[in-house]
């Protein structure tokens, strides 16, 4: 161990407590809805620590910030007991339940706690009935008097070695948002104070360091925070700049990978940590996300990728997807396949077993690595409830754009590495999604997933530069294509998008009738036997087998940023159709030995020797 995780690891005496989570009564930011970590009946004032109960009011943190996900620690720690800790001051009888439920939402009294006049209060409660699910959480009741609660918390007895902590943010062109997160972690004393260094990884042109606010956010954190420059080599360049920074340092770390475009929760890394500081081996941990745009509700309790059909982002069996947090519970279970890097906890110990990151620029980096990590290492995902911050909505995300070519190279990279790669299957599901797009009049996203797979079967040379050029030739690729390109509704070419019939979709078809759907689609489309005109179509309802009923067809963009104009191009839907063909047969070739290529170029590819070229190399 170096001489700085020396110093960065804190020994613990017999009798320490390590903080598991804070209660609190409010959010980091005032437009944060409060009712995520504490509800009050009766009239009350709160602050972030603290809350003030008039007398008969009510306190209740039943909440998705304020409960305590017992059957993770029961599970997956060796915490055996939890202490609640807090201060009380009374104007006349008041007391505090600790109330737990089980993993059918039942809710039983733990214990209750008379409070009178001032003072502190301890309650310990053993972790031995909640294996199969539940939680626990406080309510406070003002009885006949005034009531006020400060500085509670849940916490275990410390492990003897508390491990270093650090942060490592990958950021391009966001510097608003960076410096937004920067200043969130340096503001709150105890997340600061926690945490060994900062490390941002600056990859864009409009530079973080000189955003309004960076130099008094860079003085808080003093020397904890390191900034780079690098050239773009996207999230998985970012991120595996700042992990192999932070791992040369100090040896004996935990470190959270935060995105910069995050509205960030300070609490979530202390309870990340706290939770990989009692995992009897070392265990992934990362946080859920809530929708930036729809803030107190939750994107999945913990998901997995399906490899042999290259969707990722499956919800994992008991976990809650797309639910509203202020009226559910996460009462059982769910265990993660991966956890997204919007906030993820890595453990050093990890990434010496596994190495680093392949460099595969954008998508499918964080889920390869959590994959990785289960099937080489053995190592746990732990997607921890409670533990959260805020990310834009994916709903709000359209896939007709560049991503779409690393999204599918990479998930067929991944698929190579770590599945049986039914090549059979995965051709014939492949080519049904492009030629969908065709008829869809969707010309460049189908040819950038065509080109994705091209590239994905030159086997791993394409990864050699980390994906810059990859990224360039794309996008330049892409802006053939007429209906790639953004319009206001306002300024759509040759069209008055308001004065244009709205067509909703009518009735899906039956799923075993969709290739014959798409058939005669494609059929019609060839003969010219389609609706004539311009119509315009809400996002909700551009499903292939509807927009492909129309000559040219406005649809609004998921992102809600504008519409996109597509026109029928039969020259160009014969040409994709025969590249689709084309590359359905080559990828039914070639792919059993281009992933012999994959698995045995890992080693290389995720080495420090193959990483530290490509931060050098401009």
């Amino acid at each position: 161990m170096n001489e700085r995780a020396e110093t960065a690891a804190q020994l613990a005496s017999a009798d320490t407590p390590l903080v598991l989570q804070r209660v609190l009564f409010a959010g980091p930011t005032p437009d944060t809805d409060a009712d995520l970590y504490a509800t009050i009946a009766g009239g009350g004032d709160r602050t972030r620590t603290s809350v003030h109960a008039r007398h008969g009011a009510t306190i209740d943190t039943d909440t998705y910030f304020g409960r305590v996900p017992a059957p993770y620690f029961e599970r997956w720690t060796t915490v055996t007991s939890v202490d609640l800790t807090f201060d009380f001051e009374t104007t006349g009888r008041a007391h505090a339940v600790v109330r737990g439920c089980d993993s059918d939402g039942q809710v039983h009294v733990v214990a209750r706690l008379e409070l009178e006049g001032a003072g502190a209060v301890t309650s310990t409660v053993p972790l031995d009935r909640y294996s199969d699910g539940g939680s626990l959480w406080v309510g406070f009741i003002a009885d006949d008097g005034d009531l006020t609660i400060s500085d509670a918390v849940w916490s275990t007895t410390a492990p003897h070695r508390i491990r270093a902590a650090a942060v490592a943010i990958c950021t391009f062109n966001r510097p608003a948002d960076c410096v937004a997160t920067l200043t969130a972690l340096a503001s709150d004393q105890l997340t600061r104070e926690r945490l060994t260094a900062v490390y941002v990884v600056d990859q864009g042109t409009d530079a973080v360091c000189d955003e309004p606010g960076f130099d008094q956010t860079s003085a808080a954190l003093g020397e904890r925070l390191t900034y780079i420059r690098q050239p773009n080599l996207g999230g998985a360049g970012g991120f595996t700049r700042g992990i192999s920074e932070a791992v040369a340092h100090e040896e004996d770390l935990d470190l959270i990978l935060m995105d910069d475009d995050i509205r960030c929760e300070p609490e979530t890394p202390l309870r990340l940590a706290a939770f990989a500081s009692v995992t009897p081996d070392p265990t992934i941990v990362g946080a859920q996300m809530l929708y930036l745009m729809n803030p107190t509700r939750l994107h999945v309790g913990a998901e997995y990728a399906d490899l042999h059909t290259l969707r990722a982002g499956r919800w994992a069996k008991n976990a809650l997807h797309d639910a509203d947090m202020l009226t559910r519970r996460q009462d059982r279970p769910a265990d993660a396949g991966y956890n997204g890097w919007w906030t993820c906890l890595l453990p050093a110990e990890v990434i010496t077993a596994l190495g680093l990151p392949l460099p595969m620029f954008f998508q499918w980096d964080d889920i390869e690595y959590g994959i990785r990590a289960a099937g080489t290492a053995g190592v746990q995902t732990v997607t921890l409830p409670g533990a959260a911050v805020w990310h834009m909505d994916f709903s709000r995300k359209d896939n007709d754009d560049w991503t779409m070519y690393f999204s599918i190279r990479n998930s067929l990279i991944t698929a190579a590495l770590h599945s049986d790669l039914d090549v059979k299957s995965l051709s014939t599901r492949m080519f049904r999604e492009i030629s969908q797009h065709i008829v869809a009049m969707q010309y460049g996203l189908a040819y950038t997933m065509i080109r994705g797979i091209e590239d994905f079967l030159t086997g791993p040379d394409i990864l050699a530069d980390g994906g810059r050029t990859a990224l360039v030739d794309i996008r330049r690729e892409r802006a053939a294509f007429g209906e790639t390109v953004m319009h206001r509704e306002s300024d759509v070419p040759g069209v008055n998008y308001r004065e244009l019939p709205v067509h909703p979709a009518g009735f899906e078809p039956a799923k075993d009738r969709f290739d014959v759907v798409l058939a005669k689609r494609a059929a019609t489309q060839l003969a010219g036997r389609v609706v004539r005109g311009c119509v315009a179509i809400p996002p909700t309802d551009a499903h292939w087998w509807h927009v492909s009923l129309f000559d040219q067809a406005v649809v609004a963009d998921a992102s809600g940023n504008g519409v996109r104009l597509r026109t029928r191009d039969t020259g160009l839907a014969r040409t994709l159709g025969a590249r689709n063909l084309k590359v359905r047969w080559a990828f039914r070739a070639d792919a059993a030995n281009v992933r012999k290529a994959f698995q045995a170029a890992l080693p290389t590819l995720t080495s420090p020797a193959n990483w530290q070229r490509l931060f050098t190399t401009e």
